[in-house]
This record gives structure tokens, C-alpha cells and sequence, in this order.
């Protein structure tokens, strides 16, 4: 499996110079778009690690999967998705144009901004605990209570977040945010900004193929919760990308700006994926190479 990974990496080195590093993020123009790394985590959990596997990157959207997870836990779904659908994404994952249509009542999706803003502000707690829930359910689920978040992310989001700004001031005007929209945008900035690693991605994907094993639940049963959380980010974890990338791949993905992907893989796996170039959708352009090969090598598309 290790030569595997190391000869898809460089099999798809070089779609990064066909990428561009996010760059309306300040703090994440300086990433190396050279970068790749992919861990791979069998039904045994075994761990396969090939190139820049080591190095932290912050979670950015994919936070987005564990985020409604926890509101749901928090609230049930009934009353998560009286405030935020579970359609298809159509548009990028940052536009409002829809939301702004006055027959519309909620976001498309809770992947794109506005739905994970909503999402956000459904976790129970002040501005500070609502994050320390979320960050400390990040560890619960990767194994690993090191990790934390960037500082200097955070503040750069913060401070051109004007886009995630205006759809949050949007939305609380036509009543689908309820709270004060300042101390959830600070929780949604600072939960983009939790640093992991490729290896942390991979038990997250693994952790959701398991059936969301370990969680304590009340409204809801965890093969219900599973068949949820894989079917929005099958048809959303791509932004507007996901129809082609269900076709093409077949594996329940989450993608952040950073660089990262996070696949849910049958049969109790799971990948990580790092490479900062990003493709006009903003999904990592030598992710998705990778992780198209992977698919394909290892018959993991859920349709075949």
C-alpha cells in the first residue's frame, strides 16, 4: 500500500502547477502548493503514510461535517433542518445569491458558508464553549487531543470574513440565524482554523464509515445519523463540483480551502489527503487526482 500512495502521488504531482494556493485567506497564501500527503486507514487500522503526511494544515469546510454532526447530537434532526436543507450544491460554496430570493427560507445545504454558519449557531453553548465543543468533539473523533487551531488563520478569516459576514447579517435579517451574528461568526472563523494533519482526516473518514462509532445518541440512531452524513457530503462535500466527483470517484468527500480532503471509504476506512493547489471550485487539484486513482485502483467507488 505504501508504494501505492507513493507512486499516485507522483503519478498526480503535476496537477499542482495547474492549481492556485487560496489567496483571499491571507494567512493561507503561504502554504507550499508543492506539498502532498495521503494516509490511508484500513478496516484494521492499519495506517499508510506517503509524502508531507506530517505536515498541519487547518480543517477549514471540512470542520463543516463534524459541526452538523454535533448540532444534530445537540438539537435532533428535525430541528437542524428546519433551518437548513439537504440539497445539492449548484453554486460555489461561498454565494448567497439564492439565499437572498425571498421565497427562499434556508440554505441549500449545510456544506456551503451560509448552511454551515446556520449549523454552527445550533450548537449549544456561549461563543468560547460552543468552540471548545467543537474542538474538543474534533479530538474525540481523530484520537488526538493535541490538536488546536491557528491563531493566525483565525484572525485572518476574522478579518476578511466580509463575504461570511454579510450572508450571517443576511440571514439573521430574514430570521433563519438566530443569535448574536458577531459571537457565531467568531466560533465559525475559529473552527475553520483547527489544525490537523492528513492523518487526523483519515480518522475522521474512518470514524464516519464505522457508523459514527463511540457517539452517545438520543433523538436519533447512529445508522441513521451515518446514512445522513454520507449522503450530504455525496451530493455537497464537493461544493459545486460534488455531481461530476459522485460519478467520477464515488467515495463521500469533504474538501477545505486549505487543501485537504477527507474520504469516507466502505468498509470501515478512511483517507486524508494535503495539497494546497486548488482548482476553480476550490477543491485541492491534486487531491482530487489522487484520490480519482485511489477510486479507481482500489475499486472504491460506492457505485460499482
Amino acid at each position: 500500500m505504501k508504494q501505492l500512495l507513493d507512486r499516485i502521488i507522483e503519478e498526480n504531482r503535476y496537477l499542482t502547477e495547474l492549481g492556485k494556493v487560496a489567496d483571499y485567506i491571507p494567512a493561507l497564501s503561504t502554504a507550499n502548493p508543492d506539498d502532498i500527503g495521503v494516509c490511508y486507514i484500513d478496516e484494521k487500522n492499519n495506517l499508510y503514510k506517503s509524502g508531507a503526511y506530517n505536515t498541519k494544515f487547518t480543517i477549514q469546510s471540512i470542520s463543516k461535517i463534524l459541526t452538523l454532526t454535533l448540532a444534530i447530537m445537540d438539537n435532533g434532526l428535525d430541528r437542524v433542518f428546519e433551518k437548513v436543507g439537504v440539497e445539492g450544491t449548484d453554486e460555489p460554496f461561498n454565494s448567497f445569491v439564492k439565499l437572498d430570493s425571498p421565497n427562499v427560507t434556508k440554505p441549500a445545504n449545510p456544506m456551503i458558508n451560509a448552511g454551515a454558519i446556520v449549523v454552527t449557531s445550533l450548537i449549544k453553548g456561549d461563543s468560547s464553549n460552543r468552540f471548545q465543543r467543537i474542538l474538543d468533539f474534533i479530538r474525540l473523533v481523530t484520537d488526538n487531543d493535541s490538536i488546536g487551531y491557528s491563531e493566525e488563520v483565525y484572525l485572518s478569516e476574522k478579518t476578511t470574513g466580509s463575504r461570511n459576514r454579510a450572508m450571517a447579517y443576511l440571514m439573521s435579517n430574514k430570521g433563519i440565524l438566530d443569535g448574536d451574528v458577531e459571537d457565531i461568526l467568531d466560533t465559525y472563523f475559529k473552527q475553520c482554523s483547527i489544525e490537523i494533519d492528513v492523518v487526523d482526516l483519515a480518522k475522521i473518514g474512518k470514524f464516519i464509515s464505522e457508523g459514527c462509532k463511540g457517539l452517545e445518541l438520543s433523538d436519533v440512531s447512529k445508522k441513521e445519523l451515518t446514512i445522513l452524513l454520507k449522503g450530504i457530503l455525496l451530493t455537497s462535500g464537493m461544493y459545486d463540483y460534488s455531481g461530476r466527483y459522485a460519478i467520477e470517484v464515488g467515495i463521500p468527500t469533504k474538501s477545505g480551502v486549505s487543501g485537504g480532503l477527507m474520504g469516507v471509504v466502505p468498509g470501515n476506512r478512511g483517507i486524508g489527503i494535503y495539497s494546497p493547489s486548488l482548482d476553480i471550485h476550490g477543491n485541492s487539484i491534486a487531491g482530487l487526482g489522487i484520490i480519482k486513482s485511489l477510486s479507481k485502483e482500489l475499486n472504491l467507488n460506492i457505485f460499482n
